[in-house]
Parts: C-alpha cells; sequence; structure tokens
C-alpha cells in the first residue's frame, strides 16, 4: 500500500474501514442469495398454512437482521472509501457503483416479492424465482472483476 492511500480524510483507519466495507459486502451478497432461495421454497407452501407464516417469518428476518443493515453499512464505508480514494472520476469505480445501484434496486425488488408472497401472491413461476435468483451472483463477479483487474 502507497503511503497516499493514508493521506485522505480516513488516515491510519483506511485499512480498518477497507476490512469492514469487505466483511459487509460477504453478509450483504449472503443474504441476497439466501432470500430469494427462501422464496423458492415459500412460494411452495400453501398460503395461509403454518409453513406459509414459517417462510414469512425466516424471511422477515433475514432482510431485517441481514440484508437491510448490511446494505446500509456497505454503502456507507463504499461512500467513504471513493472519498478517502478520489474514485469519483474513474471509470471503473463508476461501473462498479452503477452494478451496485443494480444490487440495491434488486433488494428493493426482493423486498417487494416477500411481500406479495406473504399476502399469497405467486406472480413468478419457479423457473423464473430461480433465475432471479442468479442475478446477485453475476453482479458480484462483475463488481469483483471491476476492482481487482480494474480493466478501463
Amino acid at each position: 500500500m502507497g503511503l497516499s492511500e493514508y493521506q485522505g480524510f480516513l488516515g491510519a483507519a483506511y485499512l480498518w474501514v477497507k476490512a469492514a466495507h469487505v466483511t459487509f459486502v460477504i453478509f450483504w451478497i449472503a443474504g441476497l442469495f439466501i432470500v430469494p432461495r427462501y422464496y423458492v421454497h415459500h412460494q411452495a407452501a400453501t398460503p395461509g398454512s403454518a409453513e406459509d407464516r414459517a417462510w414469512i417469518e425466516r424471511e422477515d428476518k433475514a432482510r431485517t437482521i441481514i440484508l437491510n443493515p448490511a446494505m446500509l453499512i456497505v454503502w456507507v464505508l463504499g461512500l467513504m472509501l471513493a472519498i478517502h480514494l478520489n474514485l469519483f472520476g474513474t471509470p471503473w469505480f463508476l461501473a462498479k457503483l452503477f452494478l451496485v445501484l443494480i444490487l440495491t434496486a434488486y433488494q428493493g425488488w426482493i423486498g417487494s416479492y416477500g411481500r406479495k408472497l406473504a399476502n399469497g401472491h405467486r406472480e413468478l413461476d419457479d423457473k423464473k424465482l430461480r433465475l432471479m435468483n442468479e442475478v446477485p451472483g453475476i453482479i458480484t463477479a462483475l463488481i469483483v472483476v471491476l476492482v481487482i483487474v480494474r480493466p478501463f
């Protein structure tokens, strides 16, 4: 690490903030993987059944305990790092930021679809729901390439 990375507003805390950012990214992505998988199983439950209520509770806990806090922390720490390193003019970072916005929108969709399932609506068939489950993995892979390779 070069000396210049210690000279932004984070100073010596830079590596701690970076480590926390990566940790909460892992938590966020784990939540983005598990909740849609829950939906695949939940969708098979009969609306109003005990199994349906159990899935609703599991999904709500995953969203409120893992997904929402992790996403907020990722955003705060990520923006701190971007400001610290003055990344807003770099193309690879702007592409990464766009993909993070897509993941954030995807999380919004997750919340919306969870509310629909809780109300007994099954709008997607299993195949489409399973395909939606692949979105965070693909986007995460693209983000990792942008951060590590910095192709542009």
